[in-house]
Order: C-alpha cells, then sequence, then structure tokens
C-alpha cells in the first residue's frame, strides 16, 4: 500500500486543531477551529475523494483518541466522510494505548519505522494519515510517506503546533495537482522524490 498524509495547514505552517475550538487544546492551544470557515464546496468534494482511495487510517495516539470521540457522534447519513471514517480500518502507532473503542482498531506497538514499513508491504491502495502531525513527520524523515496533500487555509495564526518541523533527513516532493477553492483555500499534491534537491545560484544566464 502507499502511504499518504492528508493535513490541513495554515500559511505559517500550524497544523494543529483545525476543526473545532477544543478539538486539540494541547500546550494551551486556543485558536482551534481556523480551518471551518474557509470549507466550501469544492473542499468537500475533493477530500471525499481522497478518503475514497483509502483502505485504511494510519493514525498516532493523540489524533486517533480526538477522532475516536469525535466521529462516532456524526451519524447524520447525508456526511460525506462520516460513515468511511468510522468504518475505515485503523492502525493505530502507540506504545501507551494497548486497545482501541473505535472499531476496527489494530494498535502497532514498539518501532513505528518497522510496522509502517510492513504494513506498506501488504496490498491496498491507500493506507492514509489524517493529521499526526508528529508520527508523519517521523515517517517522512524515514522515506516511508508516498504522497503528501496540502490543504493550506489563508490565514496566520502564530501559535500552535506545526507541521514536519522535528529533526531528520530532508524530503524532496514533486508537484502533481494544484487546486484554490473559492473561499482562498489552497489544495496542493506532492509526491515525494528523496531527499531535497541543493544548488548554487550563479546568476540568472545558469537558467537561461
Amino acid at each position: 500500500m502507499r502511504i499518504t498524509l492528508t493535513e490541513f495547514v495554515t500559511l505559517d505552517g500550524v497544523s494543529q486543531g483545525p476543526g473545532s475550538p477544543d478539538e486539540d487544546t494541547s500546550d494551551g492551544f486556543a485558536l482551534g477551529g481556523w480551518l471551518v470557515p474557509h470549507m466550501d464546496g469544492t473542499f468537500v468534494q475533493r477530500a471525499s475523494g481522497w478518503l475514497d482511495l483509502a483502505d485504511g487510517l494510519l493514525l498516532g495516539r493523540r489524533t486517533y483518541e480526538a477522532f475516536a470521540r469525535d466521529w462516532p457522534k456524526i451519524t447524520d447519513p447525508a456526511d460525506p466522510f462520516a460513515e468511511r471514517m468510522n468504518t475505515l480500518p485503523k492502525y493505530v502507532v502507540s506504545n501507551t494505548l494497548t486497545e482501541g473503542t473505535w472499531h476496527p482498531t489494530t494498535m502497532l506497538g514498539g518501532d513505528p519505522i518497522q510496522a509502517v514499513t510492513e504494513l506498506k508491504t501488504r496490498s491496498g491502495r491507500e493506507l492514509q494519515i489524517h493529521g499526526s502531525a508528529r508520527l508523519a513527520d517521523t515517517l517522512l524523515a524515514a522515506g516511508l510517506i508516498d504522497t503528501l496533500r496540502l490543504v493550506v487555509a489563508p490565514t496566520v495564526l502564530r501559535a500552535g503546533r506545526r507541521l514536519l518541523g522535528g529533526p531528520g533527513t530532508t524530503s524532496g516532493l514533486r508537484l502533481v495537482h494544484h487546486e484554490a477553492t473559492p473561499t482562498g483555500l489552497l489544495l496542493l499534491e506532492y509526491e515525494t522524490t528523496g531527499r531535497a534537491p541543493r544548488g548554487e545560484y550563479e546568476g540568472v544566464t545558469a537558467f537561461l
């Protein structure tokens, strides 16, 4: 299976608490819900299409606990995400949780790199990471993520947990799709290409 990351971020890279004020208040974060004013039909259609490609969800402990608390409460059959979120297999990378409450759930203890590497060998389409920024950072640095789908909101928070800020090797990306929604969200899809290339600027003539 391919490992894909879907992440909502602000222009200054914050990924914490996009969906509601109380989604993630850890470390005193009080600015949650910043994505909601910009959600529109185009965003919902694209995000629903991405979720259609999933054969499972790969989550860190923090995101799993938040999702397990909130998603089962959404029972409206017209909701474009709830049925799939609630029924897809969940794989949770954690050395502190021993069992899940949001079924079907499989706990992955021990070395996360080893556990996810084994999952990638299984047949299927996409194993999707949603949120779980710390897990995503670890897996990207290890070269295990194939595709990044970023939804960039036109807002700057100047506070909150930022995406992809941990140590590790660099990552090169190739843009394969981009789109702006009517409310100003940027939908960016990248494929990973190995380590980030570097060069030395030698003047304009070098590019002619």
